[in-house]
């Protein structure tokens, strides 16, 4: 068993404690781990599907991601709030842009820290791709970081099909190429570029069927050409 590099004492107890219990729950394959940074801050980009996807995704990196978790619960009772920071979670408010939170989490990615974002925003009940949001490009571009896509493909079953007498399901979560932002560009058009990018790349570490709204090259940059189209001409007549 090989320890996650770079983690904290609380993650790494996880992370044994995981590797234990682990067989209970799935099957997993993970492959292209070679492509995660050995070193230095990066967001990684993860479909979002019914699964527990972050926590696959947390188990099968060599590296602790930090992740933002709701508000919510870090409000519950002191020792869990430490405990939950310990693990390297932060606070965010969901359903509000959240100003704080993705300063957070870009001053983590700039300290060296691989900081976990679902791009889609919401989970996928079908397990297809979603239209992408910007956060994970915004904060990319603003720390000057690598995007690092990663998928998980088969975890809806895992916690459903747990106390049935059946083989556990295969899981295999798939780590891509790093996308480099090219640095100083910060601006709509850059954020919506990336954005695209990275969700393009996430398609093509899914399978066709999953790929959802980035199944059609053409006409995801299309519809990407408008949407831009329309937000330059709007900022125009506000200006």
């Amino acid at each position: 068993m090989r320890l996650p590099i770079e983690a904290t004492w609380i993650w790494r107890t996880l992370y044994v404690i995981a590797t234990i219990i682990r067989p209970l729950f799935l099957r997993l394959r993970v492959e292209g781990t070679e492509n995660i940074p050995p070193s230095g801050g990066a967001v990684v980009a993860c479909n979002h599907t019914m699964g527990p996807d972050y926590v696959i995704l947390g188990y099968a990196s060599t590296r602790q991601v930090y992740y933002m978790a709701k508000s919510e619960i870090f409000y519950f009772h002191p020792w869990l709030t430490q405990l939950i920071k310990a693990s390297g979670a932060f606070p965010i408010r969901r359903g509000q842009h959240d100003s704080n939170a993705i300063e957070m989490a870009t001053e983590m990615v700039r300290s060296g820290k691989l900081v976990g974002m679902f791009p889609e925003g919401t989970r996928s009940r079908s397990g297809r791709l979603q239209r992408g949001r910007s956060g994970a490009a915004r904060i990319a571009l603003e720390a000057n970081a690598p995007i690092l896509p990663v998928v998980v493909i088969g975890s809806e079953p895992v916690l459903p099909d747990l106390l049935k007498l059946r083989r556990r399901p295969l899981v295999t979560v798939r780590f891509g190429k790093p996308i480099y932002p090219d640095p100083g560009i910060v601006d709509a058009a850059a954020i919506r570029q990336l954005t695209t990018e990275t969700m393009f790349a996430l398609a093509a570490l899914l399978p066709p069927a999953l790929r959802g709204y980035y199944a059609d090259v053409a006409e995801v940059e299309r519809k990407e050409q408008e949407y831009l189209e329309r937000e330059a001409a709007q900022n125009g007549h506000n200006v």
